[in-house]
């Protein structure tokens, strides 16, 4: 290291101590969070705070080198093998100790035993991990994640063929054109062995937790939820309003969705004699946030997803560390890795996500063709969090966004968008003429029982009954407990 990087401090994957601690546990606890991160550096002679070289004489330098050595190989467990190594600094012997990224986490200090003994790097600081963190790691050495778990819940065959024909209708829903519909192929029992969804033993059928969690049986997962709201100013100060979602996980997507798009800004662009409804930010950016993190979070994190909306922005937190191989630089050029693999594997299938690894850089473009800074993309180490900037848009008396929102260049962009809007309306015609039969023959019915009746997922009956009444084809008469529908032709 140069005298420069030394002076620039400690930081997340770097530490200072002046001495070697009388007892190893001391310095131990950083090495074993270094090992279960993404590695770091310690560096002995320097004194904290101050940055000072203290450093170590000639003739005692080796003694400790060896001592530091002998320790990290007797304390931890596995096994950590650092580099170590002595450099001059100031005409004085500093000791810089680098530990690599473990392969064979967690690792953890042996007279802790493993339960009390894993630390991690929370910013800059060295802190216990918790239990869930522990299990965390231990799945992902064996290659395994959590949702492809086997759960104490036993499945019928009728049970299983009503789940795929769940997924089938919500890819259905999702389809962007008629001949993708067409192409699409409900999936079966096998499917769902694949993905590990399900798994069998012994003749019988178990639901995996991502079977649950998709199924909308989330009372063991309590942080399995997505609590939305509306903020005064550009702090978590002052709620305008807010909301939970629960219940199935791609469900909530579509509501945290719709509840984003009724408070963003909303406006129009005439084309010819068409009026196209343009939102203030990229609507497929503001789903992708919300499937990403849905998609990617640690169901074992107690936390929530939290979606929230400030003056200034769109932020989307999703409980949960990065892997340690993963950095924000290497997510911005496309490279993912999957926590939840089950979940993935449905996902794509609903078309709710795309190509792996894909968001991140289209979410970027997006932004930038919309006119919006770079989405600003935050490792907060126990979680990860995506900001959406806003961008004032303005608007002449009939409530036309004014052309000159967007940079000339950057137009036909806008109008994709639009386009994409009107093409989603397009999409879900057969779906809105479904409600409206319905509601034909039962004018009373609720949004559960028009569920159960044709198959379409809550989410997005909670999104199109309100688009059917700014339409004009459905009208609400009365309150939402007692009151009724008129649909108009």
């Amino acid at each position: 290291m140069t005298i420069k990087e030394i002076f620039a401090g400690e930081s997340d994957n770097l530490e200072f101590k002046e001495e070697i601690p009388t007892k190893s546990e001391k310095f131990m606890k950083t090495v074993v969070a270094f090992a279960n991160g993404s590695g770091g550096r310690l560096i002995f002679g320097i004194e904290n705070n101050s940055w000072r070289v203290i450093g170590f004489t000639k003739e005692e330098v080796f003694r400790k080198v060896d001592a530091i050595t002998n320790a990290i190989y007797d304390s931890c467990d596995p096994k950590i093998t650092p580099s170590v190594g002595i450099q001059e600094a100031e005409s004085k012997y500093i000791i810089v100790v680098e530990v690599p990224p473990g392969m064979q986490r967690p690792y953890y200090i042996k007279s802790q035993g493993m339960l009390e003994g894993v630390y991690l790097r929370v910013a800059g600081t060295t802190r216990k991990a918790a239990r869930y963190q522990i299990q965390e790691m231990i799945l992902d050495a064996g290659n395994r994640s959590f949702d492809q778990q086997k759960s104490k819940r036993e499945l019928s065959e009728a049970e299983i063929e009503q789940f795929c024909d769940r997924l089938y209708l919500h890819a259905k829903e999702l389809c962007c054109t008629e001949d993708n519909q067409k192409a699409l192929k409900k999936i079966g029992k096998n499917q769902l062995l694949t993905y590990k969804l399900i798994v069998e033993d012994n003749g019988k059928y178990y639901a995996t937790h991502g079977y649950q969690l998709i199924d909308g049986q989330v009372d063991e997962y309590p942080g399995a939820s997505i609590q939305c709201a509306v903020f005064k100013g550009n702090v978590r100060n002052i709620f305008i309003t807010r909301k939970e979602f629960t219940g199935s996980i791609d469900e909530q997507i579509e509501s945290a969705y719709s509840f984003v798009l009724e408070h963003i800004n909303l406006g129009a662009r005439i084309d010819g004699l068409a009026r196209q409804d343009i939102y203030e930010l990229p609507i497929r950016t503001i789903r992708e946030m919300i499937t990403n993190a849905v998609c990617h979070r640690s169901y074992l994190s107690p936390d929530k997803i939290q979606v929230a909306l400030f003056d200034d922005r769109l932020e989307v937190t999703s409980p949960g560390m990065l892997d340690h191989d993963l950095t924000i630089e290497k997510m911005k050029t496309g490279l993912s890795k999957i926590r939840n693999k089950a979940i993935a594997e449905a996902f794509s299938y609903m078309n709710l996500i795309e190509a792996w690894g894909s968001g991140i850089p289209r979410m970027i473009a997006e932004a930038e063709a919309y006119g919006l800074p770079e989405p600003e993309l935050i490792d907060l180490n126990s979680d990860f969090r995506v900001n959406l900037y806003r961008k004032k848009m303005s608007y002449d008396r009939h409530g036309v966004v004014d052309p000159r929102f967007v940079a000339e260049k950057k137009a036909v962009y806008a109008t994709d968008c639009a386009t994409n809007a009107t093409d989603c309306e397009t999409k879900l015609k057969d779906t809105e003429q479904k409600l409206l039969a319905a509601l034909r023959e039962k004018n009373t019915l609720t949004q559960k029982e028009l569920h159960e009746i044709t198959g379409i997922s809550l989410g997005t009956i909670k999104r199109l009954l309100p688009k059917l009444q700014t339409k004009g084809r459905l009208e609400r008469i009365g309150n939402r407990r007692n009151g009724l529908w008129k649909v108009k032709e």
